[in-house]
């Protein structure tokens, strides 16, 4: 996201038509996504009137969740389905779950005993919804990205230009998605913010569905013949991928339910990840090999530390913001959720500023290196809680402190996410064993899947 810059020198470049296609189609499935998110704390607590505690492990299973399944989807559009199959299938799904959220039904009512009567039936609908949502972004995430790339032949000049359009659009969308659908959901009803969102998924659907002559011969399956082939029951093995993309929607829906489960499953994974590194690392590797994988394991490590207090943004601080923040714009009281679009509207406007800045710093051989941005990253992200730390102590009489200190820990945190975020996936690619590449960027994102559900504890 920090090469935005790239536009104005090659803004007068000809991309790919299907380019567009994509940048739609990832901004409406953003606005989608960003919209529900940051809505589903407040559903949580003021609907279903579920604790804090409850509600941020709850939101802290489903980001982990949604973080984790596309490296799964990746894997199958990669082995069978072809990217443009495996995203117009995440598409399908996420429209499902989006419009699921829609249906909230009688909200819960607390006795005068304390306890707490739940609609089930809604409930359950709920759970459904979300795990429709973390199946189909599983689908769809990784591979639109892929998409893009296969836009562009090896070594084409306008590939970094094509990808910083494309991030663009995320930003966009997750920036407006939560303005409308946050405004939406906190002002008229939580039906209409998860409403709205469900209706840009299908804009988002409908884009990329009538876009497909300008995408063909990209991103298709490895072998068609291979995926059309009956091989059980009468069943295509594309047919089988489908079957078990629903199957895994069913077992989602339970896990999602049993939030401490899948803290523990990410934990073991995590464990026997971590481990299997080291001893690669120390038996297999040579001394500068081991070096290079362990600067790299510790820099995974210190990612997850990053995110998990980063991701705060949608559980702890939407909930504070909505607390004990005085949120009067001019005479008008924001609903809190509307603030969730501060990280999108900085990264839109210093992404170009960061990029500008690496480049000059590189030119005269000040770059940072990628452990100092890291730390730099780090280091604005405290910076951020102290600041905002200290703006609660200036609360009124009322307890709510001046909107500005929430402004400026998501500024700070923006700077921090720049500094660290970038170059993230490239530090992987280049420390990394070549032999075990594309297993240390599985570790990457299964760090920042376990990252999502530490924020959950750590909220």
């Amino acid at each position: 996201m920090a090469e935005a810059s790239v536009v104005v020198s090659a803004g007068a470049m000809k991309h790919p038509r299907g380019l567009y296609i994509l940048f739609m189609t990832e901004m409406w499935e953003r606005f989608s996504y960003y919209g529900m998110r940051g809505l589903l704390v407040f559903y949580l607590t003021q609907h279903f009137l579920f604790g804090d505690q409850k509600a941020f492990l709850i939101y802290g299973a489903y980001t982990a969740l949604v973080y984790l399944a596309p490296v799964i989807g990746g894997l199958l559009a990669d082995q069978y389905l072809g990217s443009r199959k495996a995203v117009t299938f995440g598409a399908i799904l996420l429209v499902l779950g989006h419009f699921g959220m829609a249906f909230e039904g009688p909200g819960a009512i607390a006795d005068g005993n304390g306890s707490i009567q739940q609609s089930d039936f809604y409930l359950q609908i709920f759970y459904l919804s979300l795990a429709l949502i973390i199946t189909g972004v599983g689908f769809l995430k990784a591979n639109i990205s892929t998409i893009v790339g296969a836009l562009y032949e090896q070594g084409d000049v306008r590939r970094d230009s094509g990808f910083t359009i494309f991030y663009m659009g995320i930003n966009l969308g997750a920036f407006l998605g939560a303005l409308l659908a946050g405004w939406l959901g906190q002002t008229f009803g939580w039906s209409w913010g998860f409403g709205a969102a469900g209706v840009g998924m299908l804009f988002g659907l409908m884009v990329f569905r009538l876009g497909q002559p300008l995408l063909e011969g990209h991103a298709e399956p490895p072998d068609l013949k291979h995926l059309s082939e009956k091989v059980f029951a009468g069943l295509s093995r594309e047919m089988i991928v489908y079957l078990g993309g629903i199957a895994a929607i069913f077992v989602i829906w339970k896990m999602i339910q049993y939030q401490e489960f899948v803290g523990r499953l990410l934990d073991g994974f995590s464990i026997i990840t971590l481990t299997g590194v080291l001893v690669f690392s120390f038996f297999r590797c040579t001394k500068e090999e081991r070096d290079r994988m362990l600067v790299a394991t510790i820099l995974i490590i210190f990612s997850v530390l990053f995110w998990a207090l980063f991701e705060q943004a949608g559980s702890s601080l939407n909930v504070l913001a909505d607390r004990n923040i005085d949120r009067h714009v001019f005479g008008w009281e924001a609903p809190a959720s509307m603030f969730q679009s501060l990280n999108s509207f900085f990264i839109i406007t210093l992404a170009p500023l960061f990029s500008i800045l690496w480049i000059r710093l590189g030119s005269t051989g000040r770059e940072p290196s990628t452990p100092l941005k890291f730390g730099i990253g780090i280091g604005l992200l405290g910076l951020g809680f102290l600041a905002l730390a200290f703006g609660l102590g200036q609360a009124g009489d009322d307890g709510r402190a001046p909107l500005i200190w929430l402004v400026l820990i998501y500024l700070l945190h923006t700077m921090g996410e720049l500094c660290l975020s970038p170059v993230g996936l490239s530090m992987v690619t280049k420390l990394s064993v070549m032999r075990v590449v594309g297993f240390m960027m599985g570790v990457w994102f299964l760090a920042s899947a376990y990252a999502n559900f530490v924020a959950g504890r750590i909220a």
